[in-house]
């Protein structure tokens, strides 16, 4: 029995493997994010001498949002595989000091201040924008960001609320 335990626990620890297709995946979607970026660089520059101010400021939103974005997809993919998978092994020897500082409790953290800057910065093109809204839209749009600022919120102080209980139990 001790032994089918055994193999049981084997098959469950060896499952986590089946993360990294996750995170080849996301590589994969980064790697057409980029492309797509590139783009988006390119119509800029093809247009910069034409646009008005609002709208080169919105280009410029555009390109920081997808920035934001493509580093949350980053942070998800060294993460996960950091704290799920395996810790990366760097080939020179050297180490990477900044690798496994994210455990998953300030991944949340940080995914969710990612979010709110990312949809900060939608909040801000659309405002630019207003014209092209009703006030019913852009009501609804402020209520969903305010959102997004009050589960930041309240996640950040869940895991202040943890952080500060393993301290007191000596963790």
């Amino acid at each position: 029995m001790k032994k089918l335990e055994h193999t049981v626990e084997a098959v469950i620890l060896a499952s986590r493997w089946l993360l990294v297709i996750f995170y080849l995946g996301l590589a994969f979607a980064l790697l057409l994010y980029a492309i797509s970026f590139g783009a988006k660089l390119i119509d800029f520059v093809d247009k910069l001498f034409v646009l008005q101010e609002t709208d080169t400021i919105l280009k410029m939103l555009a390109l920081i949002d997808a920035a934001l974005v493509a580093s949350l997809v980053v942070m998800v993919i060294i993460s996960g595989y950091e704290n799920f998978v395996s810790r990366f092994d760097n080939a020179d020897g050297n180490e990477i000091s900044w690798l496994g500082k994210v455990d998953a409790g300030s991944l949340k953290i940080k995914v969710a201040s990612t979010i709110v800057a990312i949809s900060s910065i939608h909040l801000l093109q659309v405002f630019l924008n207003a014209q092209q809204y009703t006030d019913g839209q852009l009501m609804w749009l402020t209520i969903i960001h305010l959102a997004f600022v009050v589960s930041a919120l309240i996640l950040a102080y869940i895991d202040r609320l943890m952080s500060s209980t393993k301290k007191t139990k000596g963790e």
